[in-house]
């Protein structure tokens, strides 16, 4: 078999570079790195412990920074993500602004309401919010399983993990 090109033969087309995975594999070296240097200024808390507190940091850290030289290589090798398939995906479509857009103003009402009327309130809100802008139109279930979650969790963070999350103004009844 003969593989070379006539001469009034068109030239292949280049390959397409995909410049997002290379900003993807950057930015996972980059923050794994950051989490590595952050990682090794820890002090040792726990002089006696065998497992020190940047352990963790460390992997996490060291398994970004891989990651991110795996994509980059696999890139380089021509290696090139599918869009998703699947029988509830139409991949006609775009995306749609006006949801992502409603969920963004759910997040951000969290924010700058959790310290005023704390996570128990807010996050009953940021959950609801989120289930009725993706579609649940139950809103009496919508808020009930809010509330539910967010008081669970505030209980798991705050009494189970010792976090401090604002109680706002339920300080003193939760």
């Amino acid at each position: 078999m003969n593989t070379t090109t006539e001469p009034g033969a068109p030239a292949s087309a280049p390959p397409v570079i995909d410049k997002a995975q290379y900003g993807l594999a950057a930015f996972l070296v980059i923050a794994g790195g950051y989490v590595v240097y952050d990682a090794g200024t820890l002090d040792k808390a726990f002089a006696d412990q065998p497992v020190q507190p940047y352990t963790l940091p460390f992997i996490i850290g060291g398994g970004l920074v891989l990651l991110g030289i795996m994509l980059a290589v696999a890139t380089a090798r021509g290696n090139r993500p599918e869009a998703e398939e699947g029988e509830d995906i139409d991949l006609t479509h775009g995306t749609d602004a006006r949801t992502v857009s409603l969920l963004a103003l759910v997040l951000v009402a969290n924010v700058a309401l959790i310290e005023w009327l704390g996570w128990a309130i807010t996050g009953a809100f940021l959950f609801a919010g989120a289930a009725t802008v993706l579609g649940s139109r139950n809103w009496v279930r919508n808020i009930a399983v809010g509330v539910v979650l967010s008081v669970a969790s505030w209980y798991g963070f705050y009494v189970g993990l010792g976090v401090p999350i604002p109680a706002g103004i339920l300080d003193g009844v939760l």
